[in-house]
């Protein structure tokens, strides 16, 4: 694996069965991360969880729509979040920095070129950047799908080596996970379909599922980036793939050659 990996965590990776933040699961992750700077390789973050942190922080006595909901939770989540965050990576002497983003920043112009700007700075100063949607402006036609695709634009303007995708899902199988005749497919060779395996559920905890993983790992592929699907509830999932472990679970697709 090479040296520019984003790695997405999952909203179903960080929280536990109540829906509450799984802050032992999440300073796993971060112990990683930070070995994974210590090997010098640069991590760009981008993080579910900031609507899961806001809406166990304040019980709401009236009706809020979906898009107030969304707004309300995530302002406060946001908050928490990132000061876990920061306050987990400090122990490792390690910056982080908060890129809340638009679907419109990645248009073609200034939006676009400075972001890229800001987070080859924070790269350059050894900062990682933690990068999630700015859901207090994003709604409706103007948010991302879900951080699957926020992450694999971010792995194409940074022009990194590695998209990972972690979850509390091994990876893409041949049926429903749950069944015991379901095998895992192991790697993905670019123009393969797999259409036909993909379950269409969403995340019990986020907006996506595995057709957004899927969606954002052929598009990522072909602009010639690795792209790792991974249960982030794993104990060392990203040292293990950066080390190549055979015998961990993943999807792998390979990718094309530009």
């Amino acid at each position: 694996m090479h040296r520019r990996i984003v790695v997405k965590i999952g909203s179903n990776a960080l929280t536990r069965p109540d829906g509450r933040l799984d802050v032992t699961r999440m300073s796993s992750l971060v112990d990683q991360i930070a070995w994974l700077r210590q090997h010098e390789y640069e991590v760009i973050l981008v993080s579910s969880g900031a609507v899961a942190c806001g809406r166990r922080e304040l019980k709401v006595d009236h009706g809020l729509d979906s898009v107030e909901q969304r707004q309300l939770f995530s302002s406060l989540g946001q908050a928490k979040l990132i000061g876990l965050y920061y306050d987990l990576f400090r122990e490792y002497h390690i910056h982080v920095g908060q890129v809340l983003t638009t679907k419109e920043n990645f248009r073609p112009g200034e939006q676009y070129s400075n972001q890229r700007a800001c987070m080859r700075v924070m790269l350059e100063n050894g900062v990682i950047p933690i990068v999630n949607e700015n859901d207090t402006v994003s709604v409706t036609e103007l948010m991302f799908t879900d951080n699957d695709e926020l992450s694999g634009l971010i792995a194409r303007m940074m022009e990194a080596d590695t998209l990972v995708l972690l979850s509390n899902i091994d990876g893409i199988y041949t049926g429903h996970p749950d069944d015991p005749g379901s095998r895992l497919i192991r790697e993905v060779a670019p123009g393969t379909d797999l259409s036909q395996y993909i379950q269409t559920e969403k995340s019990s905890a986020g907006r996506g599922g595995m057709q957004s993983k899927y969606a954002t790992a052929t598009q990522i592929q072909q602009a010639g980036i690795r792209v790792i699907i991974a249960n982030g509830k794993r104990d060392n999932i990203l040292i293990d793939l950066v080390e190549n472990r055979q015998d961990i679970p993943h999807t792998i697709f390979k990718p094309t050659c530009n």
